[in-house]
């Protein structure tokens, strides 16, 4: 069904795989005519000419991007346009869009909600941005619609933007980097290495692309076979696929890590931009006659089953027909997970096995990745005539945007879903992050969506609930619903796709969407709700550092969900110092209150006072160090102070800066890691002054220990690549931590605290 080349791989004419070896540029020769030097090939990936044609540097090898276009939604848009004002913004440089898909249902906090939309609204006036208002769209499904373009590159403060059926070349990051951009900086980024993704065959009747998608994912997220590089997809399976189907493939590319994508393009992706009034927006889009991958992944795509991704990740998958053979050892697997990740909750899913069958209670077809038009409309041909039944399961279905929406009314899929019991809601992308359809205690809900972390669907484990969700396609969640939740594969049902004509109907952004591009408005005042507070101070990096550690995880990955929660939390985004009490809280219940705790201390320095004389702790820290060789005079005024966090893998998931900044905010100056899960939270980090350690030695710290990091501003500075530093016990240990592969900027924003105070630097 899928393969992984072990190594290096050619592509030649586009469609021939040959895999690196010593005889293979006599291979190549033979097939082309003349033999090609893999340092050429290397620059006839799609990936490489579209990086190349937006580096603003000389060297391909250290790239220095300005993108084309950003996109933001109502989680992130207004710290990020803060963050900008107080380092100068003027006016976006560039296209932005402000969209409203992510706190438009979300009740929590009063009106700061609706605020939060003013000021997006007011910022696009005053600074030359487009504004989406709330239920209108879902961030991802605009961009498509709107402002991809073959050959350009968007970025977007959402972990999820992804383009690359489109020819556009989309990275999710924080929203740091976003920033950067409007403030006329660069991405500054290492080329990243390209692996093809060779699509072959045609898919089954009743397979989607969330099939495809999660039949990938499984295959390459545990051994992170395209972690941070551009998976770049070719092969003569494209032109079986429609262009909603990529787009769902391919947003979910986010979930192997990798750091974006890009397809070939042909006359179905013109037709597309046909369709949406922008045909000068297609070009043509193919490697060059060899070109050169780090890695392939071969999909034959006539094999891809049915898949399920069962809780608690996207890669925890099987195909429906092997979870139906095997249910009871497979889901007392996931059950066993649960135990361990939440020892204080019972959380079971053997008991929804009826007669054999596995009966699920809610069933989900929403956002980027399950709400377009063509899923929806085969999940209309599955139920019509059909019933959901009047028990305990209940269907959602989220249409992406206004026009998709209308579309459906039009050609008699909402109608359809509906007399089958389907409720029909406005664009959202609540179900992706926990703030819409939240299933019942123990419940297990199968979704078309992006996610299914712990509690991405809403509970609260620390409340005492817990459910969870298995991501299917919208397909199988149809033939599910037909069958009243028994878990059912869409290949199983008999079923004709109508497969109707999607008609785009511009008019409805024309009415509601403002598009103040290129006419920025200076003298228009930006709304402020009383829940939209300006950053916090932060501290510039010390000589030395000490710092305790507050929480350690063991986990294989820690997400950023854990780090700090989605859904009741989306209100506070605005607002640092509110959002920062829910920093850890589904993980590490009582991190806040020992953060909190040692930032005394750094309080009391800042503020001109002995820190060692408002903790004990501290100050037998202090006292201890005194006995290290060359720190008898260490002055606790000059040194640091403050909290760190051990996780093994910690940031997969969410773009959200939050998760790092929230740590800033509550006196953290670093986290100790194996490795980053992603590129986007080290950067998160970094940009919030976070020191991104990586330890590949024996952990010799502990919960509630207290490090002595000696010198730290001096290591920045030198780029020290290893730093000797200190466990402060009963006895003083040594070990070290490495620091590498940051660049000259990404020091200097360290050093000066976090990037505001950098800008202000400048």
């Amino acid at each position: 069904m899928i393969k992984c080349y072990d190594g290096g791989v050619y592509l030649v004419n586009g469609r021939e795989l040959v895999e690196d070896h010593r005889e293979a540029s006599k291979a190549i020769a033979q097939k082309c005519g003349k033999e090609v030097k893999k340092e050429e090939a290397i620059r006839e990936t799609i990936a490489y000419g579209i990086l190349e044609a937006h580096n603003t540097s000389d060297n391909m090898d250290k790239l220095k991007i300005k993108f084309d276009a950003m996109a933001s939604h109502d989680i992130t848009y207004v710290g990020i346009i803060q963050t900008a004002r107080a380092s100068g913004l003027k006016e976006f440089p560039i296209p932005y869009v402000l969209t409203n898909c992510h706190n438009s249902l979300c009740a929590v906090g009063g009106t700061i909600n609706e605020d939060d939309h003013m000021f997006g609204l007011s910022a696009a006036k005053k600074y030359g941005g487009i504004y989406v208002p709330a239920h209108q769209a879902v961030i991802h499904q605009y961009m498509r619609e709107m402002m991809s373009g073959c050959g350009k590159m968007i970025l977007g403060s959402d972990s999820h933007t992804r383009y690359g059926a489109l020819g556009t070349m989309a990275i999710g990051e924080g929203g740091g980097e976003l920033a950067k951009q409007l403030l006329c900086k660069t991405y500054d980024v290492n080329r990243p290495g390209v692996v093809a993704v060779y699509l072959t065959g045609k898919v089954q009747k009743g397979v989607g692309p969330q099939d495809v998608a999660l039949a990938i994912i499984g295959k390459v997220f545990k051994n992170g076979y395209v972690k941070n590089k551009v998976m770049e997809f070719v092969g003569d399976g494209i032109a079986n696929l429609g262009v909603e189907y990529r787009n769902g493939i391919d947003v979910m590319t986010t979930e192997t890590t990798c750091l974006s994508s890009i397809w070939e393009t042909d006359e179905k992706v013109e037709a597309y931009f046909e369709a949406h009034g922008r045909k000068e927006a297609y070009k043509e889009l193919k490697p060059g006659k060899v070109a050169y991958y780090d890695g392939a992944i071969l999909v034959d795509l006539s094999q891809i089953k049915p898949m399920i991704a069962l809780p608690f990740h996207p890669s925890n998958t099987y195909t429906i027909e092997e979870l139906n053979a095997n249910l009871e050892d497979i889901l007392a697997s996931v059950e066993k997970q649960a135990k361990e990740q939440f020892t204080k909750v019972n959380f079971t899913l053997r008991d929804k096995i009826k007669n054999g069958k596995l009966l699920v209670q809610q069933g989900v077809i929403a956002g980027c990745a399950g709400g377009t038009f063509d899923n929806i409309c085969d999940a209309a041909d599955i139920l019509k005539g059909h019933t959901i039944g009047a028990n305990e399961y209940a269907l959602s279905v989220y249409p992406s945007s206004q026009p998709t929406f209308m579309s459906l009314v039009e050609n008699g899929a909402i109608t359809s879903l509906m007399a089958a019991g389907a409720t029909i809601r406005t664009a959202f992308c609540g179900p992706c992050f926990g703030a819409g359809d939240v299933p019942p205690n123990n419940g297990l809900s199968i979704r078309h969506s992006t996610r299914n972390f712990p509690n991405r669907e809403g509970s609260k484990p620390s409340d005492g609930q817990l459910a969870a969700v298995a991501l299917m396609d919208a397909r199988s969640i149809a033939a599910t619903s037909l069958n009243g939740g028994v878990l059912t594969a869409a290949t199983d049902i008999d079923v004709t796709f109508t497969k109707p004509k999607y008609y785009f109907n511009s008019e409805i952004y024309k009415t509601r969407c403002y598009d103040g591009v290129g006419k920025p408005q200076p003298e228009e005042a930006l709304k402020f709700g009383p829940n939209i507070t300006d950053w916090p101070q932060m501290s510039y990096l010390t000589d030395h550092l000490v710092l305790q550690v507050v929480a350690e995880i063991h986990d294989a990955v820690t997400t950023t969900d854990e780090l700090i929660p989605s859904g009741e939390t989306s209100s506070y985004r605005s607002n640092p110092l509110k959002l920062a009490e829910f920093t850890l809280s589904r993980r590490v219940p009582d991190y806040v209150a020992k953060a909190k705790e040692i930032q005394k201390a750094e309080t009391a320095r800042l503020n001109g006072e002995d820190p060692t004389a408002v903790d004990e702790r501290v100050k037998a820290a202090f006292e201890a160090i005194k006995g290290i060789k060359g720190f008898e005079n260490i002055d606790p005024m000059t040194t640091g102070i403050g909290s760190t966090l051990f996780a093994v893998k910690p940031g997969d998931g969410s773009a959200r800066e939050q998760a790092a900044s929230c740590q800033k905010v509550l006196g953290g100056w670093a986290n100790i890691a194996r490795e980053y899960a992603t590129k986007r939270y080290r950067s998160n980090l970094i940009n919030w002054g976070m020191i991104p350690f990586v330890l590949e030695e024996e952990l010799v710290f502990k919960e509630g220990d207290f490090l002595f990091i000696p010198n730290i501003k001096a290591a920045v500075q030198n780029k020290v690549a290893t730093i000797e530093a200190y466990v402060i016990g009963e006895e003083i240990k040594c070990f070290n931590l490495m620091l590498a592969d940051l660049t000259d900027d990404e020091r200097q924003i360290i050093l000066a605290g976090c990037l505001i105070n950098y800008y202000k630097n400048e």
